[in-house]
């Protein structure tokens, strides 16, 4: 019942901040929004493929209203806050299964597992790598046409739309740091890797812009030397985050703002911005209590150390005060993190939150 309770405040907190962003019976800020990732923001495309990485079963979506959808958290993504602020009733759909007139007001291509990289992920079985992702857009914008009738009012439909991209996580989890299963940790330093992840990441990127994407935020790797699992299996007394994990994403990190400077200067009509998940999260693990967070080092649901050495298993019963954890499982944020990264994204607390605008004064653009 207090898991229940906290969905309902939570769903109040995001109800006001709705009304907020859009005054009564106004249309969304946006005409469509669409979503690339991981299981981050996963909502659904990995329950009809092979894979273990799945999240379609209790106790996931244990507090939200559908239940268990393929979302890998107790309730809502950081995405679906960031929907409900930019205005949209419903929350964004997953691409697999959409309707053609789903495809106008956006969707989500995200896949659990999924990196920049083509491999990254494969010890968990089938996934959407970043490129399968893009070319699932890539249909999507041929429908479009169709719909819209010609290319022109395509590209100017998609001019006006929202487009959140936040991959490499699994790069690093999934196959950087994975040794027993990848290579890449011998055979390249931190920098030289997370000079291959931006280059592979930038040709992605471009193809996106050249079929129509305009105003792309980059949502930057989290602090995946604090998740659960690390915590477990890496750190001496389970409380300490990671650092040289943690240096190494921030690596990457680096080269996205550089990215993202760059796109906006050559690319015609580009507005590009850096989401900087890292820090936001740092603000947040130095005063948790400050943002209603009690537990930050160990998972709500899971098994071993940390609640983070094997992540939430089928109808495991999670902890009662799901509001109060910082990760619902080894690896993934809960509802109430994911409601404090996405009201900053879109709002920007600190100016350090993003690079450079947020995702409120992107949709204005």
């Amino acid at each position: 019942m207090a898991g229940r309770a906290s969905w309902r405040s939570l769903a109040v907190v995001l109800a006001v901040l709705g009304a907020a962003a859009t005054t009564a019976g106004e249309a969304a800020q946006v005409p469509c929004y669409f979503v690339f990732g991981d299981s981050l923001v996963d909502n659904g495309n990995n329950n009809g493929i092979v894979s273990l990485a799945r999240a379609n079963y209790p106790p996931y979506g244990v507090d939200f209203a559908g239940g268990p959808t393929g979302r890998f958290s107790n309730g809502l993504t950081t995405v679906d806050v960031i929907s409900k602020l930019l205005g949209f009733d419903d929350f964004i759909p997953p691409f697999a299964g959409a309707t053609s007139d789903q495809l106008l007001t956006g969707v989500n291509f995200a896949s659990a597992a999924a990196g920049i990289r083509e491999e990254t992920g494969q010890q968990l079985g089938g996934r959407i790598s970043f490129s399968g992702q893009v070319q699932n857009y890539q249909s999507a914008v041929e429908q479009l046409v169709s719909i819209l009738g010609d290319e022109d009012a395509a590209a100017n439909h998609l001019s006006q739309c929202i487009f959140t991209v936040g991959m490499g996580s699994n790069d690093y989890l999934n196959n950087y740091f994975m040794p027993a299963f990848y290579d890449t940790g011998s055979r390249y330093t931190p920098a030289q890797y997370a000079d291959d992840l931006a280059a592979r990441y930038t040709q992605l990127l471009r193809v996106l812009y050249s079929y129509g994407a305009r105003k792309v935020a980059l949502i930057g790797v989290g602090q995946v030397g604090c998740s659960p699992n690390e915590l477990a299996t890496q750190s001496a007394n389970g409380v300490a985050c990671v650092d040289w994990i943690n240096v190494a994403v921030r690596m990457f990190n680096q080269r996205l703002v550089g990215m993202v400077d760059q796109f906006n200067r050559l690319l015609p009509g580009a507005h590009f911005t850096y989401i900087n998940i890292d820090g936001i999260f740092s603000d947040i693990l130095r005063a948790p209590g400050g943002h209603g967070l009690k537990v930050t080092n160990r998972g709500c649901c899971g098994v071993g150390r940390n609640n983070g050495q094997v992540t939430c298993l089928p109808f495991q019963t999670p902890c009662p005060n799901r509001n109060e954890y910082l990760f619902w499982d080894a690896f993934h944020p809960t509802e109430a993190a994911n409601v404090l990264v996405g009201q900053r994204a879109y709002v920007a607390r600190l100016a350090s939150d993003v690079h450079p605008v947020d995702l409120r004064t992107l949709a204005r653009l």
